[in-house]
């Protein structure tokens, strides 16, 4: 068996830079590392991730491996890839099967790889994996102890199996936990996203018409984020409860072929397929870009736009511009793939730090309990002590209630 697959071995140092620069904001992830070092409670086990391999994801891998598990690694998206730290993972020990700009072929060539090594326990970030091993490799499936996930898609893509009752062994839904999507998919999904599109555009946000379809958490976040910066935006939503929620929020609130019309920027939050599609490309105005901040590259149809487009060609990095019959250019960033990771550096440091706490307490929560399959919530408790960490780290005291308090709560009777 391989032991890695990567671009560059030579890389190695430039990637221990950036990784180190993420050590030192991650204080939480750091205080599980030295509290669980000494116990080496991960001792032997395999453990399997397939995430997005940039340095907050490097710190995580080198925690589980710290604690002395047996660690390795493919990366979640092609463009999210980092050569430079899958170099330095590999020079700590960390099996990594990934490069920048791999075809889908090579994606899952890699997670064949990863596979090769009967893991214990998964970390998925969409599902890829857990639904490999269903699908290709259920003779894996009596070395799983369980796994994580992290995403919204993984999530909705567990539950299906769950409810289908396919899923074969536990799996602990972090995504959900409130130390998780309060502030992952909110503040740094909102903060991320329009880091990569400033990026990859060097336009100004200010006095753009923003239209964001999905007001789920990421949605809010992305809505939130593009108001502050001096948008006017809009909100497309198929839910009820969610729509008159950007309504009161302030947003305004309609749907796709009319918010078609008037957007300057679209950034697609729902994880469903074909949001924007051939008969919306019609009615956009010249100019328009096209992003998506959810887990997968269907929620903007990169086959209807191909379609109406007369000319298809590349106008900066990561910026491809279909020009349409009727000579208008359409602008769709980085091949409609998780704008966030593929053009720029992914969620803030601070905010990985309680998403990795939450991966890496949960890891052992799964290694040491024997659950039946299914998909699980994080415990109370872990999610809990997450965010209590880094409130701890950041100097911030907590109120504590009086035991008066405390029995007034628990009566029925003023």
């Amino acid at each position: 068996m391989e032991e890695y697959r990567i671009a560059n071995p030579a890389l190695a140092d430039q990637g221990k830079i950036k990784i180190a620069w993420a050590w030192s904001f991650m204080p939480v992830l750091k205080l599980l590392q030295e509290k669980f070092k000494p116990e080496r409670s991960l001792n032997g086990v395999k453990i399997a991730a397939c995430l997005h391999l940039e340095a907050k994801t490097a710190c995580l891998l080198r925690a589980l491996k710290a604690l002395g598990a047996e660690v390795m690694a493919a990366g979640s998206n092609p463009l999210s890839t980092q050569d430079d730290i899958c170099a330095a993972l590999v020079a700590n020990g960390i099996r990594v099967y990934s490069w920048h700009g791999m075809t889908m072929d090579e994606y899952y060539g890699n997670l064949h790889a990863l596979l090769a090594w009967s893991p214990q326990i998964l970390i998925d970030d969409g599902g890829d994996l857990v639904t490999l091993i269903h699908k290709e490799r259920s003779d894996l499936l009596p070395y799983i102890k369980g796994g994580c996930e992290e995403t919204t898609t993984g999530i909705k893509r567990l539950k299906a199996m769950s409810n289908e009752g396919i899923l074969a062994f536990p799996m602990l839904a972090v995504n959900d936990a409130l130390s998780k999507h309060l502030f992952d998919n909110r503040y740094g999904t909102g903060q991320s996203v329009w880091d990569a599109i400033c990026r990859l555009t060097n336009m100004l946000i200010a006095g753009k018409e923003v239209v964001v379809c999905g007001y789920g958490w990421c949605g809010r976040g992305v809505a939130s984020r593009a108001s502050g910066l001096g948008a006017q935006v809009t909100i497309v939503e198929s839910d009820p409860h969610r729509a008159l929620e950007a309504y009161m929020d302030g947003f305004n609130v309609t749907d796709m072929a009319t918010a078609a019309r008037t957007g300057d920027i679209f950034v697609t939050t729902t994880g469903n397929i074909n949001v924007i599609r051939k008969e919306h490309f019609a009615l956009m105005k010249n100019g328009a870009i096209l992003a998506n901040a959810g887990h997968f590259d269907v929620e903007i149809s990169c086959i209807d736009l191909s379609e109406i487009a007369a000319k298809k060609s590349v106008t900066r990095p990561g910026v491809t511009t279909y020009t349409t019959h009727d000579g208008r250019s359409l602008h769709l960033l980085v091949e409609g793939r998780l704008v966030n990771l593929a053009g720029g550096d992914g969620h803030p440091i601070e905010i990985m730090d309680l998403s990795f706490a939450l991966q890496l307490l949960s890891v052992l929560y799964i290694h040491e309990n024997d659950l039946e399959p299914g998909l699980y919530p994080v415990p109370y408790e872990i999610d809990r002590a997450v965010a209590s960490y880094k409130l701890e780290a950041l100097g911030i005291k907590l109120e504590g209630m009086t035991p008066e308090q405390e029995q007034y709560l628990g009566r029925w009777e003023e």
